[in-house]
């Protein structure tokens, strides 16, 4: 790339701000605009970024006024009115979406790519963490903060790249994997793809670009047109035999699992997975598909499995006590939600659980809400903030209150102002805080909270 310094319109994304280090990385100069500051740009500025949060031409630094020199990167999420897009636009810089980006990145390495409607995150990573104990090393761009790399951007040495493959925008169609995983094809993103079908559509063109020779490992019953020849495919799965899936599956402490992998050439016995939680046997099968597609060393797999830390926002314990459970999940689909749940049923059984729910989008609540209503009223309890918008504009008559009229436990909507509050107020024995909007920065002060609930317990419980 002839281009000397990047410019990201977005740079606070989870993907974009994986290629903003990138390209810090590769030398280049870059800086980028984003809506509100986050854990995300404050790291990025601590790491010699800039990043502006006015959406003015005028707060473009001079070094990257000039199009000879810079190249601009945006996120579709972008809207197409935003001022500093117009300003590039209309003075020929060139500009690429994230995805293209990504794919130009991605050319001439060893692609091992993890495409989904839910899971994707945590496969994604866990085959990044794999591939550096187990596989020779490699790189990553994830979709969340690894807990081992503290990153959501992987280097490491050899030509293994494992990409977190987002179908939103049919960003994914960018990708030519050498090996791919399909977790999922679930309806979503329909303001996107406007039907289910159109969003399995776009799954088997994902599908059709794997390179020739390469291998599929797609879920057991996800049903997708599938290649006549070309590539080997596979089946995965949690528990149901298939080529990939897990055995002697026993629970252990601190709702870890201990369980044998069976693959079509060896059963891998007795792995111990480093996060707890049902849901994550099928990630790890997954992503030990992948490696066993690309290579592995067996003993350093095993070792791999039982020292892998998660991903924040995913499954994330905040506390795990014998008197208080609270976890956090970037859940936003019904099945999402759905999985987590049903994970966390069967680890703490007999739990009265509350969930806290902030919905994203408006169009995904509309098409969903039903959904999600049958999937929250699992719970014992529900509190339901207002919706996130993110990129959207309100829709008359779309509001959390759809949900809560077909919530089939005690729930109700509160404000984010509010919500310690009400927390404070419910003492909840087990919790879990879901959504892919701003809810995460409630995580620290109701964890904050709920431990000083805990040592006021405890003071008492001493007097008396």
């Amino acid at each position: 790339m002839s281009y000397t310094n990047v410019y990201f319109l977005g740079i606070g994304g989870i993907g974009m701000s994986a290629l903003a280090r990138y390209f810090v990385h590769e030398g280049r100069k870059v800086a980028g605009y984003d809506r509100t500051s986050s854990d995300l740009t404050a790291a990025l500025e601590a790491e010699g970024i800039t990043v502006t949060y006015e959406d003015r031409e005028e707060t473009i630094p001079e070094s990257f006024r000039d199009p000879a020199t810079t190249l601009v990167v945006y996120t579709p999420a972008l809207p197409h009115d935003h001022r500093q897009w117009t300003w590039f636009r209309e003075r020929g810089f060139e500009i690429l979406k994230r995805s293209r980006m990504l794919g130009i990145v991605s050319e001439g390495k060893y692609v091992m790519a993890v495409a989904g409607t839910h899971g994707k995150t945590t496969t994604t990573t866990l085959t990044a963490w794999l591939n550096r104990i187990a596989g020779g090393g490699g790189s990553a761009f994830l979709g969340g903060i690894s807990k081992n790399f503290d990153s959501n951007l992987v280097l490491g040495a050899g030509d293994r790249l494992a990409v977190e493959a987002d179908e939103f925008d049919r960003s994914f169609l960018q990708l030519h994997p050498d090996v791919a995983v399909v977790t999922a094809a679930d309806a979503d993103h329909l303001d996107i793809y406007g039907t289910p079908e159109a969003v399995r559509e776009a799954f088997s063109t994902f599908i059709s670009q794997i390179k020739p020779g390469g291998a599929l490992i797609l879920k057991a019953g996800v049903t997708l047109q599938l290649p006549e020849s070309g590539i080997r495919i596979y089946r995965y799965s949690c528990d149901t035999p298939a080529d990939f899936y897990a055995t002697e599956i026993r629970l252990i402490e601190g709702g870890h699992y201990r369980f044998d992998i069976v693959c079509p050439d060896r059963v891998i016995r007795d792995c111990t997975l480093g996060v707890p939680g049902r849901i994550n046997i099928e990630n790890a099968v997954g992503a030990v598909a992948m490696l066993w597609v690309a290579g592995f060393d067996e003993p350093k797999l095993k070792e791999a499995l039982a020292s892998f830390s998660g991903v924040k926002r995913r499954f994330d314990f905040y506390i795990n006590t014998p008197r208080r459970i609270y976890m956090d999940d970037y859940a936003h689909h019904p099945r999402e939600l759905q999985a987590t749940l049903t994970s966390f049923r069967a680890m703490f059984p007999g739990r009265k659980l509350t969930v806290v729910f902030q919905p994203h989008l408006y169009t995904r609540t509309r098409d969903f809400f039903r959904e999600f209503a049958a999937v929250l009223s699992q719970a014992d309890e529900v509190f339901l903030l207002p919706i996130y918008p993110a990129r959207e504009e309100p829709i008359e008559g779309v509001s959390s209150e759809m949900l809560l009229a077909q919530i089939t436990v005690p729930a109700r909507v509160v404000q984010k102002s509010e919500l310690l509050e009400v927390l404070r107020a419910e003492n909840p024995e087990a919790l879990i805080t879901f959504g892919a909007g701003d809810i995460d920065r409630f995580c620290v002060p109701i964890a904050r909270m709920l431990r000083e609930l805990d040592t006021e317990t405890e003071k008492l419980t001493d007097k008396s």
